[in-house]
C-alpha cells in the first residue's frame, strides 16, 4: 500500500504558499477545496495552492512536489480520522461518521494514483478552472536509484 508524503528542495513552499505542508507529513490532492472557486478567487498564494499544491493531512498546508512511500493500514485509518474532523470542523459534514466516507475516497483516490508508480517517484500536480469544474493533471518525475559514489568524498586521509 502507498501514499506520498510531502518533500522539499529548498524553502520556496513556505514563500508561495499561505500556510506549507511541513517535510514528511502525508498527503492528498486536495481539491476539494477549489470545488467551489471561480476565477475571482485566484490571486495571490491562493492562485499557486490552487495550481500547484498538494494538500498535508497535518498541518493541512500546501506543498509542491511528493514521493511515493509505503504505508501501513493503521496510518491510513488514522488519515482518515484526521480528514474527518477537518470536514467537519472546515467544510461543515454535520458529524465525523458523515465525513468519513468522504475522506476515505478522498484518500484511496491518492493511493490509486501512487500504487501505480515505484517508491521515492516524485509527483506534481496542476490545477485548472473549467466549465465542467476543476480539472488536476499530475506529472511523474521518476528517480534514478542513487549511486554511493554519488555522496563519497574521494582522497586521502593523509591529506
Amino acid at each position: 500500500m502507498k501514499l506520498a508524503r510531502a518533500i522539499h528542495f529548498d524553502e520556496s513552499d513556505t514563500r508561495v504558499y499561505a500556510n506549507s505542508a511541513r517535510t514528511g507529513e502525508w498527503c492528498i490532492s486536495g481539491g476539494f477545496e477549489f470545488s467551489n472557486w471561480g476565477e475571482g478567487d485566484l490571486t495571490g498564494k491562493a492562485r499557486q495552492a490552487f495550481s500547484n499544491g498538494w494538500l498535508g493531512l497535518e498541518t493541512f498546508g500546501r506543498v509542491t512536489f511528493v514521493a511515493v512511500t509505503q504505508i501501513e493500514e493503521s496510518e491510513i485509518n488514522h488519515l482518515t480520522d484526521i480528514l474527518s474532523e477537518h470536514f467537519v470542523t472546515y467544510y461543515g459534514a454535520p458529524n465525523v461518521e458523515a465525513a468519513r466516507p468522504v475522506a476515505s475516497e478522498e484518500i484511496r483516490q491518492m493511493q490509486e494514483l501512487c500504487d501505480d508508480h515505484d517508491p521515492n517517484t516524485l509527483l506534481t500536480v496542476a490545477r485548472e478552472l473549467s466549465e465542467g469544474g476543476v480539472h488536476e493533471a499530475y506529472r511523474v518525475i521518476d528517480t534514478p536509484e542513487a549511486d554511493l559514489g554519488q555522496f563519497a568524498i574521494h582522497g586521502s586521509l593523509d591529506e
